[in-house]
């Protein structure tokens, strides 16, 4: 049975469910991992995470598909980027098949949270891992505890998907040789002043430039850029300090394999932005969001796609990759992971 939940209705925010995952590193190993139903983390007021920020997270969706079955999308990719944020930031790996096993046992017992097809709702699950033993020196902690938790959320967008106007923002997101390329807790901290204050001048998002240059487009908070030049082509920026973003990839592969088109991943100078026909930011949580304007310093780009609507390509590019999701278009071998 469905949770009675006004799935239409939904917002982007927390909501608790019933069941969560956790497993605890201590002594050099991995605990077997359990279901828990306690909401809440005890840990020392000295915890490695509390002290040295030493956590690190993912984010995906569960949703149901066009023939009623639950499905998570690529998890494995999750579980392979999870694994080299550990790395970076010297905690103990939890092993892909693992990852992927709790997020399906976790969605399995959170089913009844999972919305409807059709609903525009999704179920986003939350893996994440971090220091819990004492830490006063600055150094890793020895134990971790990793957990998966569920919210059901509805679609990041309400009442549908308007071009977002940005700005170029005056801070930088990552460092030449620092963290950008994962997804650590400690990223999005520093990103909170600068987002704040880009919503404050009115702005919706931040494009961050390279820190060593000002001259190359990395990404925002939160998302992938992806553009589409004049004759059709999808360019998306390569850099060594972005995220790695799952949907971008995916995107990619759909432009070429599904629609045809050519598509490049390279450097994107800033003073070629004026040229592209489209520009989208790619993520989890709203697939692809279009972008109508961008500021910098008070000179406006716009795009030629406009202030009210997603750009041609770029539609084509969210309505075959949300089809793929949704089981109405066959999905390449692997991407669709079933639960129930």
């Amino acid at each position: 049975m469905k949770k009675d939940i006004d799935w239409e209705n939904l917002g982007f925010g927390y909501i608790q469910t019933e069941k969560r995952y956790v497993s605890n590193f201590k002594d050099g190993a991995w605990d077997e991992g359990c279901i828990t139903e306690d909401a809440n983390i005890v840990m020392s007021e000295c915890a490695g995470v509390l002290q040295y920020a030493q956590t690190i997270f993912e984010g995906m969706k569960a949703y149901t598909t066009k023939d009623g079955r639950i499905v998570t999308f690529r998890p494995d990719l999750n579980a392979q980027r999870m694994l080299d944020s550990a790395d970076r930031l010297e905690m103990p790996r939890f092993p892909a098949d693992r990852f992927v096993d709790a997020v399906t046992q976790v969605v399995r017992a959170n089913s009844a949270y999972v919305p409807p097809y059709g609903s525009g709702a999704s179920l986003y699950i939350r893996p994440y891992m971090f220091g819990i033993n004492p830490v006063i020196g600055v150094k890793p902690a020895d134990e971790y505890q990793f957990r998966v938790f569920t919210t059901p959320v509805g679609p990041y967008f309400k009442g549908g998907v308007k071009p977002l106007t940005i700005c170029v923002s005056d801070f930088d997101r990552a460092a030449p040789r620092g963290t950008g390329h994962i997804k650590a807790g400690l990223n999005y901290a520093m990103s909170l002043h600068a987002i704040v204050t880009a919503h404050a001048n009115g702005f919706d998002e931040n494009m961050y430039l390279d820190s060593a240059t000002r001259t190359k487009v990395e990404e925002t908070g939160g998302a992938n850029f992806l553009f589409v030049t004049k004759d059709g082509k999808v360019v998306t920026p390569k850099s060594d300090t972005i995220l790695p973003s799952i949907t971008r990839r995916s995107l990619m592969h759909v432009a070429e394999h599904y629609l045809g088109l050519e598509v490049e991943e390279r450097e994107v100078r800033f003073d070629e932005v004026k040229d592209f026909a489209e520009c989208g930011l790619c993520g989890t949580a709203a697939v692809i969001s279009p972008v109508g304007k961008i500021v910098d310093h008070g000179k406006e780009i716009c795009m030629p796609s406009g202030m009210e609507k997603m750009g041609p390509v770029t539609q084509k590019l969210y309505d075959t990759l949300t089809g793929i999701q949704m089981g109405l278009l066959e999905a390449p071998k692997g991407w669709i992971h079933v639960i129930e």
